[in-house]
């Protein structure tokens, strides 16, 4: 991989994962748009470790926070809305059960039989009118004190989709977040929280894949894996925070849009290539 590529799609990840369009599909696109090589497991591994580090570092109070109210600790000052609900600890493990079972039993499939273009830009499409849907329906009634297991479960379900190429983690979770009345934010950060045991799995099922085989990083991609972790790290702390002000004033309808072209030039490229 050429320094460019690995800038490039380390930027990607971390713009994708976290905005509401799809990580999978820009990086089965773009690589496919520009004729690059696939960039392998140890690059892959490389873009999960840098988006876990994003949310890690951007929410590493929150989850300091979450983590002490879990186990009964009493915590001066912080974020009322996560003082006020000592449960979201379990609450997160609860709603990340759905699919980190559903991901083991149906990554190779997801990997394999659905990563098509046609498959991603129907995604694209589809599950962009359920955001618009979700959005235009959301009463926007509770904050992070009022998330219930209920509200959990309910996003966690959802969250299995993420498995098809095209739907966007992000996209799902944010749209079922709405549907169970949080507001824009806190559908956005209950998302975010509920991504990192995720991403943190998708790393170890990587990085065990590739000691599985006795695969190691060869030299030539050390400077590579090096260089995604910290684009992609940094790409993703930049997105988080801008795209969380975002919400607090705006509607989701622009990444809609998005979606929606996406995934017609997807299907175009699909068919007309």
């Amino acid at each position: 991989m050429s320094l460019l590529e690995v800038i490039v799609l380390g930027i990607v990840q971390g713009l994708t994962e976290f905005l509401p369009i799809s990580s999978t599909a820009h990086l089965v696109v773009i690589p496919k748009l520009f004729g690059w090589p696939d960039p392998g497991l140890a690059y892959d591994i490389a873009l999960h470790v840098g988006t876990l580090a994003a949310v890690v570092i951007y929410f590493f109070r929150d989850w300091i926070q979450i983590i002490l109210n879990g186990f009964k600790f009493k915590t001066a000052g912080g974020d009322p809305d996560l003082r006020g609900n000592p449960m979201l600890l379990w609450y997160l493990i609860l709603g990340t059960l759905p699919a980190g079972i559903a991901g083991l039993a149906l990554q190779k499939q997801a990997d394999t039989n659905l990563r098509t273009l046609p498959i991603i830009g129907a995604s694209a499409i589809l599950i962009g009118l359920f955001l618009w849907w979700a959005d235009r329906s959301a009463r926007e009634q509770k904050n992070l004190g009022h998330v219930s297991q209920a509200d959990s479960l309910f996003v966690g379900f959802f969250q299995i989709l993420a498995i098809i190429p095209g739907v966007s983690r992000s996209g799902i979770t944010i749209s079922a977040g709405l549907l169970r009345n949080l507001d824009r934010p806190t559908a956005a950060r209950f998302s975010f929280l509920l991504s990192t045991p995720i991403i943190l799995g998708a790393a170890a099922k990587d990085a065990w894949d590739l000691l599985k085989h006795k695969e190691t990083i060869q030299h030539d991609m050390q400077t590579a894996f090096v260089v995604g972790i910290i684009t992609s790290a940094i790409a993703g702390s930049v997105t988080i925070a801008l795209f969380l002000n975002y919400l607090r004033s705006r509607s989701l309808s622009f990444f809609v849009g998005y979606r929606i072209i996406f995934g017609i030039i997807v299907i175009a490229l699909a068919f007309f290539r």
